[in-house]
């Protein structure tokens, strides 16, 4: 099957997010079945173009209200023969920022921009006259590749083509003024028509899931949580209208990076067959993070970005959040590593100079990242809501029990702790609020201290889940057979 992935990023040319690393790690693994699999994705400002493959031909594309010429650069993601072609337009990429700066969150030409690449996914298929079975899009800033190959292009060479829309995150849509509508290339039919239309702005999201012939997203209770009002963010309706295409494939993670028996930053290497230097790694992070070094405390890791989203307010908001009552009614040890909204870094600042058994690192460090997923007792992630989330998924396989709220990829990847039985692989709470985090985390110490054989038996159950991204990408090509069939009318059976 030919599968050309349109994405705003990939690892490692670009990432903000989990996008970034899913797009790289799906397209590798449908190569390594056997698949052709290409990616077109902007040439940013800080993608170094002396490192890439010019294509000696100048493109076309119809963005805006006139012709975009646009120049082809060409690479490979590494260690492998996934081709990369690159959009390459100054006016749109020639800027720090993906999305969005500081000074300005939200470019205000992101819909000329999602329009240069969507166009431009197409003529390029055009310009080496290699016609996918299927264009899949991500998320938002991809949402006009379904709607182009919908109403615009699904005619001569891409008659037999469907499409296919990954929501990576539902509460990123791509909401612009209807005065954007020019930049996007598109007849003011399709306004209506593509469902651009949303409360009298366009929304570059919602067309996308109007016209994809297959929708997808990074988990199974996602996918029913996009259909909620609570999880829906105002686009639940419609994914309900179109509940009988929307599937929802758990991510994989990347196992290669992620081994805590070949991590090359732990100070030693372990496996569930034998833990004995995952103490080693504990006491590691201790003397880092300034923590007293106490083999048999509990130690909960935080590895978050500080926002909303990911229940920041229920830990660490004055006089509402948990973290402190916890540290001072329990004995455990907290080390966060995170970095976002200026008032939540501002607090864990002061409630550290507080408690000393709470020690955080504002910003990011990929080193200290790892040794807290290897060195920590517990992972704490309260989520709002999670798409799928891969933190909870890490720490299973370092042997770090999750707690975490039943939300997302979070519900589907993490089994409930059982008492009687010691079974499961860590700690489920439903309520967002201080204390049911409290309580939780009372009860994931107070089997620490009480039920060292149950600690024990969940961490070495972690450690041998299957997160590979093998499922997923077959999971994947059975959902691109069923576009092709909704789409095109093909059935791919008669392919075998």
């Amino acid at each position: 099957m030919k599968i050309l992935m349109v994405t705003s990023e990939t690892v490692p040319f670009a990432k903000t997010g989990g996008l970034a690393d899913a797009v790289s790690a799906l397209a590798i693994t449908l190569r390594k079945q056997g698949h052709d699999v290409r990616i077109v994705m902007p040439r940013y400002y800080k993608i170094d173009r002396s490192k890439l493959k010019p294509v000696e031909a100048p493109l076309a594309v119809a963005a805006g209200r006139i012709e975009t010429w646009v120049k082809v650069y060409e690479s490979n993601l590494p260690d492998s023969d996934v081709p990369v072609y690159f959009i390459d337009h100054e006016q749109s990429y020639g800027r720090d920022g993906i999305y969005g700066t500081k000074s300005e969150p939200d470019f205000h030409d992101n819909p000329y921009r999602s329009a240069v690449l969507c166009h431009g996914a197409f003529q390029i298929c055009r310009l080496f006259g290699w016609y996918p079975d299927i264009m899949h899009a991500h998320d938002w800033f991809c949402g006009l590749v379904p709607v182009l190959l919908k109403c615009v292009c699904r005619n001569g060479y891409f008659a037999h083509t469907a499409s296919v829309l990954t929501i990576h995150n539902l509460g990123y849509q791509g909401v612009y003024g209807k005065d954007s509508f020019d930049a996007l290339g598109l007849d003011w039919n399709l306004y209506y028509g593509a469902g651009l239309e949303h409360h009298g702005a366009i929304n570059l999201l919602q067309a996308g899931i109007s016209c994809a012939d297959m929708i997808t997203t990074v988990s199974p209770t996602y996918a029913n949580e996009m259909q909620s009002v609570e999880g829906g963010f105002g686009l639940d309706g419609l994914l309900r209208v179109r509940h009988d295409v929307v599937r929802g494939v758990l991510n994989g993670c990347d196992l290669e990076t992620w081994n805590p028996l070949k991590d090359k930053y732990l100070p030693a290497n372990y496996s569930y067959k034998n833990l004995l230097n995952k103490a080693k790694c504990k006491a590691e992070l201790q003397k880092r993070m300034g923590l007293p070094v106490k083999p048999d405390v509990p130690l909960i890791g935080i590895v978050t970005r500080l926002a909303d989203q990911k229940g920041i307010a229920e830990i660490f908001a004055p006089t509402y959040g948990s973290i402190y009552s916890m540290c001072t009614s329990m004995d455990l040890q907290f080390a966060v590593l995170g970095s976002g909204e200026k008032w939540c870094e501002d607090e864990i600042n002061a409630l550290q100079s507080r408690l000393p058994n709470l020690r955080a690192y504002i910003g990011y460090d990929e080193s200290l990242s790892h040794l807290i997923e290897a060195g920590s007792d517990f992972f704490l992630m309260p989520s709002r809501y999670e798409p799928c989330g891969l933190n909870q998924m890490y720490s299973m396989l370092y042997g770090t029990l999750p707690i975490v709220r039943r939300t997302g990829g979070l519900a589907d990847t993490v089994e409930q702790y059982n008492e009687a039985t010691g079974d499961g692989t860590g700690f489920l709470f439903d309520a967002l609020n201080p204390s049911a985090i409290y309580d939780t985390v009372g009860w994931a110490v107070y089997a620490y201290y009480n039920k060292k054989e149950h600690i024990l038996k969940m961490q070495k159950k972690g450690m041998q889940k299957n997160f590979s991204w093998d499922q997923s990408a077959y999971n994947y090509v059975d959902i691109y057979s069923q576009a092709l069939m909704r789409g095109c009318g093909i059935n791919t059976a008669d392919w075998r």
